[in-house]
Protein backbone atom coordinates (compact mmCIF):
# COMPACT_ATOMS: atom_id res chain seq x y z
CA UNK A 1 0.00 0.00 0.00
CA UNK A 2 1.50 3.29 -0.91
CA UNK A 3 1.73 5.90 1.67
CA UNK A 4 -0.62 9.11 1.21
CA UNK A 5 0.61 10.30 4.82
CA UNK A 6 -0.11 13.86 5.38
CA UNK A 7 2.79 13.86 7.23
CA UNK A 8 4.88 13.34 4.19
CA UNK A 9 4.30 16.90 3.93
CA UNK A 10 6.60 17.85 7.26
CA UNK A 11 8.52 14.75 5.96
CA UNK A 12 9.55 16.05 2.47
CA UNK A 13 10.38 19.82 3.42
CA UNK A 14 12.49 18.13 5.92
CA UNK A 15 14.65 16.26 3.92
CA UNK A 16 14.90 19.04 1.40
CA UNK A 17 15.41 22.20 3.46
CA UNK A 18 16.41 20.86 6.52
CA UNK A 19 18.23 23.79 7.94
CA UNK A 20 15.29 26.11 7.03
CA UNK A 21 12.70 28.04 10.02
CA UNK A 22 9.79 25.93 9.88
CA UNK A 23 8.35 28.01 12.99
CA UNK A 24 9.38 30.80 14.90
CA UNK A 25 7.55 31.67 18.10
CA UNK A 26 9.08 34.26 20.16
CA UNK A 27 13.03 34.34 20.64
CA UNK A 28 12.98 30.46 19.56
CA UNK A 29 13.31 29.37 15.96
CA UNK A 30 13.30 25.55 14.88
CA UNK A 31 14.22 24.42 11.62
CA UNK A 32 12.39 21.84 9.41
CA UNK A 33 15.07 18.58 10.90
CA UNK A 34 14.52 19.64 14.64
CA UNK A 35 10.52 19.65 14.54
CA UNK A 36 10.55 16.67 11.94
CA UNK A 37 13.06 15.34 14.67
CA UNK A 38 10.40 15.94 17.48
CA UNK A 39 7.37 14.48 15.77
CA UNK A 40 9.15 11.34 15.19
CA UNK A 41 9.59 11.19 18.81
CA UNK A 42 5.82 12.04 19.91
CA UNK A 43 4.98 9.09 16.95
CA UNK A 44 7.34 6.82 18.94
CA UNK A 45 5.58 7.20 22.46
CA UNK A 46 2.42 7.23 21.23
CA UNK A 47 2.97 3.64 19.55
CA UNK A 48 4.90 2.48 22.88
CA UNK A 49 1.54 2.93 24.43
CA UNK A 50 -0.03 0.91 21.56
CA UNK A 51 -1.58 3.19 19.55
CA UNK A 52 -1.35 3.45 15.82
CA UNK A 53 -3.50 3.06 12.59
CA UNK A 54 -7.20 3.76 13.00
CA UNK A 55 -6.68 5.89 16.30
CA UNK A 56 -8.10 9.02 17.48
CA UNK A 57 -5.74 11.00 19.77
CA UNK A 58 -6.88 14.47 20.92
CA UNK A 59 -4.97 17.41 21.14
CA UNK A 60 -5.33 20.90 23.03
CA UNK A 61 -3.00 23.73 22.42
CA UNK A 62 -3.07 26.92 20.96
CA UNK A 63 -0.83 28.84 18.21
CA UNK A 64 2.59 27.36 20.13
CA UNK A 65 5.21 24.81 18.41
CA UNK A 66 4.08 22.33 20.51
CA UNK A 67 0.92 21.85 18.23
CA UNK A 68 2.82 21.48 15.05
CA UNK A 69 4.81 19.13 16.82
CA UNK A 70 2.33 16.93 18.46
CA UNK A 71 -0.23 16.81 15.32
CA UNK A 72 2.43 15.21 12.96
CA UNK A 73 3.78 13.16 15.46
CA UNK A 74 0.08 11.80 15.51
CA UNK A 75 -0.17 11.36 12.21
CA UNK A 76 3.34 9.72 12.30
CA UNK A 77 2.01 6.71 14.51
CA UNK A 78 -0.44 6.13 12.08
CA UNK A 79 -3.56 7.77 13.84
CA UNK A 80 -6.17 10.66 13.11
CA UNK A 81 -5.59 13.84 14.67
CA UNK A 82 -8.70 15.77 16.94
CA UNK A 83 -8.18 19.33 17.34
CA UNK A 84 -10.18 20.50 20.49
CA UNK A 85 -10.82 24.53 20.68
CA UNK A 86 -8.36 25.93 23.96
CA UNK A 87 -11.73 27.30 25.26
CA UNK A 88 -13.72 24.23 25.89
CA UNK A 89 -14.40 23.40 29.32
CA UNK A 90 -13.99 20.46 31.13
CA UNK A 91 -17.61 19.09 30.26
CA UNK A 92 -16.84 19.87 26.82
CA UNK A 93 -13.80 17.79 26.32
CA UNK A 94 -15.65 15.09 27.90
CA UNK A 95 -17.75 15.29 24.72
CA UNK A 96 -15.36 15.58 22.10
CA UNK A 97 -13.00 12.60 23.73
CA UNK A 98 -16.44 10.37 24.08
CA UNK A 99 -17.39 11.53 20.68
CA UNK A 100 -14.30 11.14 19.06
CA UNK A 101 -13.23 7.75 20.90
CA UNK A 102 -10.01 9.43 21.80
CA UNK A 103 -7.57 7.22 22.94
CA UNK A 104 -5.32 9.62 24.61
CA UNK A 105 -5.05 13.86 24.97
CA UNK A 106 -2.45 16.14 24.40
CA UNK A 107 -3.00 19.37 26.40
CA UNK A 108 -1.37 22.44 26.81
CA UNK A 109 -1.21 23.50 30.67
CA UNK A 110 -2.59 27.05 29.78
CA UNK A 111 -2.30 30.06 32.39
CA UNK A 112 -4.09 30.99 34.98
CA UNK A 113 -6.79 33.06 32.93
CA UNK A 114 -7.29 30.53 30.57
CA UNK A 115 -6.63 27.11 32.22
CA UNK A 116 -6.65 24.37 29.12
CA UNK A 117 -4.91 21.99 31.10
CA UNK A 118 -7.29 21.84 33.87
CA UNK A 119 -10.26 21.53 31.70
CA UNK A 120 -8.45 19.17 29.60
CA UNK A 121 -7.86 17.03 32.62
CA UNK A 122 -11.54 17.26 34.02
CA UNK A 123 -12.26 15.98 30.68
CA UNK A 124 -10.08 13.73 30.39
CA UNK A 125 -11.24 12.33 33.92
CA UNK A 126 -14.69 11.71 32.84
CA UNK A 127 -14.16 10.14 29.46
CA UNK A 128 -13.25 6.08 30.77
CA UNK A 129 -12.21 5.37 27.08
CA UNK A 130 -9.71 7.65 26.79
CA UNK A 131 -6.12 6.29 28.54
CA UNK A 132 -3.61 8.32 28.19
CA UNK A 133 -2.95 12.11 29.22
CA UNK A 134 -0.50 14.39 28.24
CA UNK A 135 0.02 17.70 29.70
CA UNK A 136 2.36 20.26 27.43
CA UNK A 137 4.16 22.33 29.74
CA UNK A 138 5.40 26.11 28.64
CA UNK A 139 9.00 24.77 30.49
CA UNK A 140 10.23 21.33 28.79
CA UNK A 141 12.32 20.80 32.32
CA UNK A 142 8.76 21.40 34.66
CA UNK A 143 6.76 19.08 36.17
CA UNK A 144 3.07 18.34 34.99
CA UNK A 145 1.27 21.29 37.34
CA UNK A 146 -1.09 17.87 37.88
CA UNK A 147 0.23 15.62 39.91
CA UNK A 148 0.25 12.24 38.95
CA UNK A 149 0.65 13.53 35.21
CA UNK A 150 2.43 12.84 32.37
CA UNK A 151 4.05 15.56 30.50
CA UNK A 152 5.19 15.82 26.73
CA UNK A 153 8.77 16.08 27.61
CA UNK A 154 8.53 13.06 29.75
CA UNK A 155 6.99 11.18 27.44
CA UNK A 156 9.58 11.86 24.34
CA UNK A 157 12.29 12.43 26.35
CA UNK A 158 13.54 8.07 25.61
CA UNK A 159 12.47 8.05 22.17
CA UNK A 160 14.48 7.75 19.22
CA UNK A 161 14.87 10.56 16.60
CA UNK A 162 13.45 8.24 13.76
CA UNK A 163 10.51 6.54 13.33
CA UNK A 164 9.20 4.60 10.09
CA UNK A 165 5.57 6.75 9.44
CA UNK A 166 3.08 4.12 9.57
CA UNK A 167 1.65 3.56 6.04
CA UNK A 168 -1.90 4.73 5.49
CA UNK A 169 -3.97 5.04 2.89
CA UNK A 170 -5.42 7.93 1.12
CA UNK A 171 -8.70 7.15 2.27
CA UNK A 172 -7.85 6.81 5.81
CA UNK A 173 -9.04 9.47 8.05
CA UNK A 174 -6.21 11.89 9.17
CA UNK A 175 -8.05 14.52 10.82
CA UNK A 176 -11.86 14.75 13.06
CA UNK A 177 -12.68 18.83 12.79
CA UNK A 178 -15.47 19.80 14.81
CA UNK A 179 -18.46 21.73 13.70
CA UNK A 180 -19.06 25.14 15.49
CA UNK A 181 -22.02 23.79 16.49
CA UNK A 182 -24.32 26.48 16.06
CA UNK A 183 -27.17 24.32 16.18
CA UNK A 184 -27.23 21.29 18.24
CA UNK A 185 -23.53 19.22 19.49
CA UNK A 186 -20.80 19.81 17.86
CA UNK A 187 -20.27 17.17 14.78
CA UNK A 188 -17.06 15.55 14.05
CA UNK A 189 -16.01 16.13 10.10
CA UNK A 190 -13.94 13.18 9.38
CA UNK A 191 -11.54 14.48 6.76
CA UNK A 192 -8.99 11.16 4.43
CA UNK A 193 -5.71 12.33 4.73
CA UNK A 194 -6.02 13.13 0.66
CA UNK A 195 -8.76 15.81 1.55
CA UNK A 196 -6.25 17.45 3.60
CA UNK A 197 -3.04 16.81 1.84
CA UNK A 198 -4.46 18.07 -1.41
CA UNK A 199 -6.20 20.94 -0.17
CA UNK A 200 -2.95 22.24 1.34
CA UNK A 201 -0.89 21.64 -1.74
CA UNK A 202 -3.59 23.54 -3.29
CA UNK A 203 -1.43 26.85 -2.58
CA UNK A 204 0.73 26.67 -5.94
CA UNK A 205 -2.31 27.16 -8.12
CA UNK A 206 -4.39 29.48 -5.04
CA UNK A 207 -1.40 32.00 -3.90
CA UNK A 208 2.07 31.09 -6.16
CA UNK A 209 3.49 29.15 -3.59
CA UNK A 210 6.54 28.21 -4.53
CA UNK A 211 9.50 25.87 -2.32
CA UNK A 212 12.25 27.63 -3.61
CA UNK A 213 10.82 31.09 -3.32
CA UNK A 214 9.20 30.08 -0.13
CA UNK A 215 6.84 32.67 2.03
CA UNK A 216 6.97 33.84 5.54
CA UNK A 217 3.36 33.23 7.32
CA UNK A 218 1.68 35.24 10.58
CA UNK A 219 -0.34 32.37 12.04
CA UNK A 220 -2.62 34.29 13.87
CA UNK A 221 -5.81 31.96 13.26
CA UNK A 222 -6.64 28.96 15.21
CA UNK A 223 -4.64 25.88 14.33
CA UNK A 224 -7.40 23.93 16.18
CA UNK A 225 -9.71 25.49 13.73
CA UNK A 226 -9.35 24.12 9.72
CA UNK A 227 -8.63 27.57 7.95
CA UNK A 228 -5.34 27.91 9.57
CA UNK A 229 -4.65 24.39 10.01
CA UNK A 230 -4.62 23.87 6.22
CA UNK A 231 -3.74 27.10 4.68
CA UNK A 232 -1.10 28.41 6.99
CA UNK A 233 0.52 25.25 8.91
CA UNK A 234 0.01 22.48 6.42
CA UNK A 235 0.08 25.07 3.55
CA UNK A 236 3.10 26.32 4.95
CA UNK A 237 4.92 23.28 5.71
CA UNK A 238 4.21 21.88 2.09
CA UNK A 239 6.12 25.02 0.91
CA UNK A 240 9.36 25.36 3.01
CA UNK A 241 7.77 27.82 4.43
CA UNK A 242 8.51 29.83 7.75
CA UNK A 243 5.28 29.36 10.02
CA UNK A 244 5.37 32.87 13.02
CA UNK A 245 3.23 31.78 15.01
CA UNK A 246 0.94 34.26 17.44
CA UNK A 247 -1.36 32.64 20.23
CA UNK A 248 -3.84 35.34 20.59
CA UNK A 249 -4.62 37.52 17.78
CA UNK A 250 -4.02 41.04 18.74
CA UNK A 251 -3.82 43.69 16.03
CA UNK A 252 -0.68 45.90 17.67
CA UNK A 253 1.76 42.68 17.62
CA UNK A 254 0.44 41.12 14.86
CA UNK A 255 1.80 44.66 12.85
CA UNK A 256 5.04 44.05 14.73
CA UNK A 257 5.29 40.51 14.05
CA UNK A 258 4.81 41.14 10.43
CA UNK A 259 7.62 43.79 10.14
CA UNK A 260 9.85 42.25 12.40
CA UNK A 261 9.79 38.89 10.76
CA UNK A 262 9.04 40.58 7.15
CA UNK A 263 5.55 38.75 6.87
CA UNK A 264 5.30 37.57 3.18
CA UNK A 265 1.82 35.84 3.42
CA UNK A 266 -1.35 37.26 5.98
CA UNK A 267 -4.74 35.03 6.19
CA UNK A 268 -7.43 36.09 8.19
CA UNK A 269 -11.21 36.42 9.29
CA UNK A 270 -12.80 39.53 8.60
CA UNK A 271 -12.95 41.15 11.95
CA UNK A 272 -8.58 40.50 11.44
CA UNK A 273 -8.66 43.18 8.99
CA UNK A 274 -10.86 45.45 10.64
CA UNK A 275 -8.42 45.33 13.50
CA UNK A 276 -5.12 45.33 11.26
CA UNK A 277 -7.24 48.82 10.01
CA UNK A 278 -7.89 50.40 13.01
CA UNK A 279 -4.39 49.42 14.74
CA UNK A 280 -2.39 51.67 11.96
CA UNK A 281 -0.99 54.91 13.55
CA UNK A 282 1.61 57.07 12.24
CA UNK A 283 3.93 55.23 13.93
CA UNK A 284 3.38 52.34 12.08
CA UNK A 285 5.38 51.46 8.59
CA UNK A 286 2.91 50.71 6.95
CA UNK A 287 5.09 51.30 3.34
CA UNK A 288 7.10 48.63 4.71
CA UNK A 289 4.37 46.42 5.81
CA UNK A 290 3.03 46.93 2.26
CA UNK A 291 6.61 46.48 0.28
CA UNK A 292 7.00 42.73 2.16
CA UNK A 293 3.45 41.30 1.96
CA UNK A 294 2.65 39.22 -0.89
CA UNK A 295 -0.77 37.30 -0.48
CA UNK A 296 -3.62 38.64 1.97
CA UNK A 297 -6.35 36.11 2.07
CA UNK A 298 -9.91 36.13 3.96
CA UNK A 299 -12.25 33.52 5.37
CA UNK A 300 -14.28 32.24 7.88
CA UNK A 301 -17.24 34.82 7.10
CA UNK A 302 -18.16 37.05 4.35
CA UNK A 303 -15.40 40.18 4.29
CA UNK A 304 -17.16 43.37 4.27
CA UNK A 305 -16.84 45.49 0.78
CA UNK A 306 -15.62 48.61 2.83
CA UNK A 307 -12.82 46.73 4.77
CA UNK A 308 -11.65 45.18 1.66
CA UNK A 309 -11.12 48.79 -0.11
CA UNK A 310 -9.82 50.09 2.84
CA UNK A 311 -7.06 47.01 2.74
CA UNK A 312 -6.33 47.49 -0.82
CA UNK A 313 -6.12 51.35 -0.25
CA UNK A 314 -3.61 51.63 3.02
CA UNK A 315 -1.71 48.10 2.23
CA UNK A 316 -1.52 48.09 -1.41
CA UNK A 317 -2.47 44.48 -1.50
CA UNK A 318 -5.79 43.02 -2.82
CA UNK A 319 -7.29 40.67 -0.09
CA UNK A 320 -8.07 37.27 -1.66
CA UNK A 321 -11.06 35.73 -0.71
CA UNK A 322 -12.33 32.52 -0.27
CA UNK A 323 -14.83 30.04 1.21
CA UNK A 324 -14.77 26.85 2.89
CA UNK A 325 -15.82 24.85 5.51
CA UNK A 326 -14.77 22.18 8.07
CA UNK A 327 -16.11 19.36 6.06
CA UNK A 328 -14.25 20.73 2.80
CA UNK A 329 -10.83 20.60 4.52
CA UNK A 330 -11.46 23.65 4.60
CA UNK A 331 -10.69 25.61 0.68
CA UNK A 332 -13.44 24.98 -1.64
CA UNK A 333 -13.40 28.73 -3.64
CA UNK A 334 -10.70 31.52 -3.69
CA UNK A 335 -10.37 34.39 -5.77
CA UNK A 336 -8.14 34.00 -8.74
CA UNK A 337 -4.23 34.89 -7.97
CA UNK A 338 -3.23 37.58 -10.28
CA UNK A 339 -6.12 38.10 -11.61
CA UNK A 340 -8.23 41.95 -11.04
CA UNK A 341 -11.00 40.59 -7.80
CA UNK A 342 -14.31 40.90 -7.72
CA UNK A 343 -14.93 42.59 -4.60
CA UNK A 344 -17.87 40.86 -2.74
CA UNK A 345 -17.19 37.80 -4.29
CA UNK A 346 -15.82 34.58 -3.36
CA UNK A 347 -14.21 33.43 -6.13
CA UNK A 348 -14.50 30.24 -8.13
CA UNK A 349 -13.96 26.83 -7.44
CA UNK A 350 -10.20 25.79 -6.53
CA UNK A 351 -8.66 23.15 -9.22
CA UNK A 352 -10.65 19.64 -8.67
CA UNK A 353 -13.71 20.77 -7.07
CA UNK A 354 -17.19 21.91 -8.21
CA UNK A 355 -19.64 23.96 -6.98
CA UNK A 356 -23.31 24.64 -7.75
CA UNK A 357 -26.81 26.43 -6.21
CA UNK A 358 -29.22 23.98 -4.85
CA UNK A 359 -33.28 24.74 -4.42
CA UNK A 360 -34.49 25.11 -1.01
CA UNK A 361 -34.90 21.56 0.45
CA UNK A 362 -34.04 19.79 -2.57
CA UNK A 363 -30.72 18.42 -4.86
CA UNK A 364 -32.76 20.71 -7.74
CA UNK A 365 -30.09 23.12 -9.07
CA UNK A 366 -31.02 26.39 -9.33
CA UNK A 367 -31.47 27.55 -13.22
CA UNK A 368 -28.39 29.50 -14.74
CA UNK A 369 -30.41 32.29 -16.11
CA UNK A 370 -29.09 35.54 -14.87
CA UNK A 371 -31.13 38.19 -13.38
CA UNK A 372 -30.94 42.21 -14.28
CA UNK A 373 -27.67 42.70 -11.98
CA UNK A 374 -25.85 39.80 -13.97
CA UNK A 375 -26.21 37.12 -11.08
CA UNK A 376 -28.38 33.69 -11.02
CA UNK A 377 -30.70 33.35 -8.52
CA UNK A 378 -30.49 32.57 -4.73
CA UNK A 379 -29.70 28.76 -3.75
CA UNK A 380 -27.88 26.84 -1.18
CA UNK A 381 -24.17 26.46 -2.17
CA UNK A 382 -23.16 23.01 -3.13
CA UNK A 383 -19.75 21.52 -3.37
CA UNK A 384 -18.10 18.12 -4.79
CA UNK A 385 -14.35 17.43 -5.00
CA UNK A 386 -11.45 16.08 -3.37
CA UNK A 387 -11.81 18.00 -0.40
CA UNK A 388 -15.16 16.64 0.68
CA UNK A 389 -15.21 14.81 4.06
CA UNK A 390 -16.44 11.45 4.32
CA UNK A 391 -18.87 11.97 6.69
CA UNK A 392 -19.90 13.09 10.42
CA UNK A 393 -18.33 10.59 12.48
CA UNK A 394 -20.37 8.08 14.25
CA UNK A 395 -23.41 10.03 12.48
CA UNK A 396 -24.73 8.28 9.31
CA UNK A 397 -28.27 10.02 9.45
CA UNK A 398 -26.55 13.42 9.68
CA UNK A 399 -24.33 13.02 7.01
CA UNK A 400 -26.92 11.35 4.52
CA UNK A 401 -28.70 15.08 4.83
CA UNK A 402 -25.40 17.03 3.45
CA UNK A 403 -23.81 14.48 1.37
CA UNK A 404 -25.78 12.56 -1.11
CA UNK A 405 -24.63 9.72 -3.22
CA UNK A 406 -22.78 11.45 -5.91
CA UNK A 407 -20.76 13.12 -3.53
CA UNK A 408 -22.36 16.82 -3.24
CA UNK A 409 -22.60 18.04 -0.21
CA UNK A 410 -25.21 20.61 0.95
CA UNK A 411 -23.17 23.67 2.82
CA UNK A 412 -25.98 25.32 4.27
CA UNK A 413 -24.96 28.77 2.93
CA UNK A 414 -26.91 30.84 0.40
CA UNK A 415 -25.02 32.31 -2.73
CA UNK A 416 -25.71 33.54 -6.04
CA UNK A 417 -23.47 32.98 -9.46
CA UNK A 418 -22.48 35.40 -12.28
CA UNK A 419 -21.83 34.93 -15.95
CA UNK A 420 -18.35 34.14 -15.37
CA UNK A 421 -18.48 31.57 -12.86
CA UNK A 422 -18.16 33.89 -9.52
CA UNK A 423 -20.00 33.02 -6.55
CA UNK A 424 -21.42 35.27 -3.93
CA UNK A 425 -22.32 34.35 -0.43
CA UNK A 426 -25.92 36.06 0.62
CA UNK A 427 -26.00 34.76 4.42
CA UNK A 428 -25.82 31.78 5.91
CA UNK A 429 -29.61 30.25 5.48
CA UNK A 430 -30.12 29.62 8.78
CA UNK A 431 -29.18 33.61 9.74
CA UNK A 432 -31.65 34.44 6.43
CA UNK A 433 -34.71 36.77 8.48
CA UNK A 434 -38.29 36.33 7.56
CA UNK A 435 -39.61 39.75 8.25
CA UNK A 436 -43.53 40.09 7.11
CA UNK A 437 -42.83 37.12 4.43
CA UNK A 438 -39.93 39.44 2.54
CA UNK A 439 -36.57 37.57 3.01
CA UNK A 440 -33.89 39.80 4.44
CA UNK A 441 -30.04 38.93 4.00
CA UNK A 442 -27.84 40.54 7.48
CA UNK A 443 -24.96 40.69 5.45
CA UNK A 444 -26.76 43.17 3.00
CA UNK A 445 -27.64 45.15 5.84
CA UNK A 446 -24.05 45.00 7.46
CA UNK A 447 -22.49 46.10 4.32
CA UNK A 448 -25.14 49.09 3.66
CA UNK A 449 -24.06 49.89 7.50
CA UNK A 450 -20.52 49.68 7.01
CA UNK A 451 -21.02 52.48 4.18
CA UNK A 452 -21.98 55.08 7.59
CA UNK A 453 -18.93 57.34 7.82
CA UNK A 454 -19.54 56.49 12.09
CA UNK A 455 -19.80 53.06 12.16
CA UNK A 456 -16.64 50.64 12.55
CA UNK A 457 -18.48 47.32 12.47
CA UNK A 458 -21.70 46.07 12.50
CA UNK A 459 -23.93 42.84 13.00
CA UNK A 460 -27.42 42.07 12.19
CA UNK A 461 -29.57 39.76 13.43
CA UNK A 462 -33.19 38.66 13.32
CA UNK A 463 -35.46 38.98 16.78
CA UNK A 464 -39.11 37.62 17.28
CA UNK A 465 -41.81 40.31 16.48
CA UNK A 466 -45.92 39.24 17.18
CA UNK A 467 -46.65 40.59 14.01
CA UNK A 468 -44.17 40.65 11.46
CA UNK A 469 -42.44 37.43 12.55
CA UNK A 470 -39.27 38.77 12.89
CA UNK A 471 -38.00 42.28 13.07
CA UNK A 472 -34.33 43.65 11.93
CA UNK A 473 -32.27 44.70 15.07
CA UNK A 474 -28.26 45.76 14.01
CA UNK A 475 -25.98 45.69 16.93
CA UNK A 476 -23.07 48.71 15.70
CA UNK A 477 -19.74 49.67 16.70
CA UNK A 478 -18.62 52.89 16.31
CA UNK A 479 -15.50 54.96 14.96
CA UNK A 480 -13.06 56.50 18.02
CA UNK A 481 -14.79 60.16 18.69
CA UNK A 482 -18.62 59.24 16.81
CA UNK A 483 -21.12 60.63 18.55
CA UNK A 484 -24.11 58.98 15.93
CA UNK A 485 -26.77 57.97 17.97
CA UNK A 486 -28.82 55.06 17.44
CA UNK A 487 -32.32 56.54 16.36
CA UNK A 488 -30.04 58.28 14.00
CA UNK A 489 -28.75 55.32 12.47
CA UNK A 490 -32.38 53.96 12.21
CA UNK A 491 -33.30 56.81 10.66
CA UNK A 492 -30.19 56.93 8.14
CA UNK A 493 -31.17 53.03 7.54
CA UNK A 494 -34.54 54.00 6.48
CA UNK A 495 -33.69 56.46 3.91
CA UNK A 496 -30.94 53.85 2.15
CA UNK A 497 -32.74 50.71 2.47
CA UNK A 498 -36.34 49.22 1.46
CA UNK A 499 -38.66 49.66 4.15
CA UNK A 500 -39.04 45.83 5.03
CA UNK A 501 -35.00 45.72 5.26
CA UNK A 502 -33.77 48.61 7.50
CA UNK A 503 -33.46 47.86 10.97
CA UNK A 504 -36.25 49.56 13.46
CA UNK A 505 -34.10 48.53 16.01
CA UNK A 506 -30.11 49.39 16.38
CA UNK A 507 -28.15 48.99 19.94
CA UNK A 508 -24.88 51.09 19.97
CA UNK A 509 -22.32 48.61 21.82
CA UNK A 510 -18.52 48.88 22.94
CA UNK A 511 -17.77 44.98 21.47
CA UNK A 512 -19.00 42.34 20.11
CA UNK A 513 -19.20 38.45 21.01
CA UNK A 514 -16.91 36.57 19.05
CA UNK A 515 -15.91 32.69 18.30
CA UNK A 516 -11.80 31.88 19.30
CA UNK A 517 -12.04 32.07 15.69
CA UNK A 518 -12.84 35.34 15.27
CA UNK A 519 -16.12 35.13 13.73
CA UNK A 520 -19.07 37.35 15.30
CA UNK A 521 -20.94 35.09 17.53
CA UNK A 522 -24.63 36.37 16.35
CA UNK A 523 -25.96 33.22 18.91
CA UNK A 524 -25.27 35.34 21.83
CA UNK A 525 -26.91 38.89 20.64
CA UNK A 526 -30.98 38.74 21.30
Amino acid sequence: MTSYNLASLLETSAATYPERDAIVFGDTRLNYATVNTLANQVAGALAERGIGHGDKVALSCPNLPYFSIVYYGILKAGAAVVPLNVLLKGREVAYHLADSEAKALFCFQGTPELPIGEAGHQGFSETPGCEHFFMITADPAAASPIEGTTTLFQAIGSQAPTFDTVQTDEDDTAVILYTSGTTGQPKGAELRHRNMRDNALSGEALFGADAANPDTYLCVLPLFHSFGQTVIQNGGFAYGGTVVMLPRFEAEPALGLMLKEQVTFFAGVPTMYWGLLGALTPEVDVETLAKNLRVAAAGGSALPVEVHKDFEKKFGVTILEGYGLSETSPVASFSPYGEPPRVGSIGTPIPGVEMCLLQADSWERVPEDLEEDGKTAVGEIAIKGHNIMKGYYGRPEATEEVLNAEGWFRSGDLGRKDGDGFYYIVDRSKDMIIRGGYNVYPREIEEVLLTHEDVSLAAVIGVPHESHGEEVKAYVILNPGATTTAEELVAWGKEQMANYKYPRLVEVVENLPMTATGKILKRELT
